[in-house]
């Protein structure tokens, strides 16, 4: 099993930066890629960004544009941690942030209890 627990979400005003962190427990020695989704209120729950252990990233194509710019994802694998560092965030932003992770030889995914992320003046 692994567990993941999210922090860094909150409200800000447009413009403003939030950097989320999700760090994981348990059976971590085999953890390869850990990403960050969003779900927005009625909308379905669309990738981020990911990252792989040796620290390729991607970001989703309706993102790119402006998320290479003004978001970036890192990890630590030291510290079994992934980062999501947003700058310039926009109303359109607002949603719950889940970080997922795919563990072992199978990809197993786990993710995250999700983190309210809420841009608003």
């Amino acid at each position: 099993q692994v567990q993941l627990v999210e922090s860094g979400g909150g409200l800000v005003q447009p413009g403003g930066s939030l950097r989320l962190s999700c760090a994981a427990s348990g059976r971590i020695f085999n953890i390869n890629a850990m990403g960050w989704y969003r779900q927005a209120p009625g909308k379905e729950r669309e990738l981020v960004a990911s990252i792989t252990s040796s620290g390729t990233t991607n970001y989703a194509d309706s993102v790119k544009g402006r998320f290479t710019i003004s978001f970036t994802i890192s990890r630590d694998n030291a510290k079994n941690t992934v980062y999501l560092q947003m700058n310039s965030l926009k109303p359109e932003d607002t949603a719950v942030y889940y970080c997922k992770v795919l563990y072992g030889s199978s990809n197993r995914p786990y993710w995250g209890q999700g983190t309210q992320v809420t841009v608003s003046s």
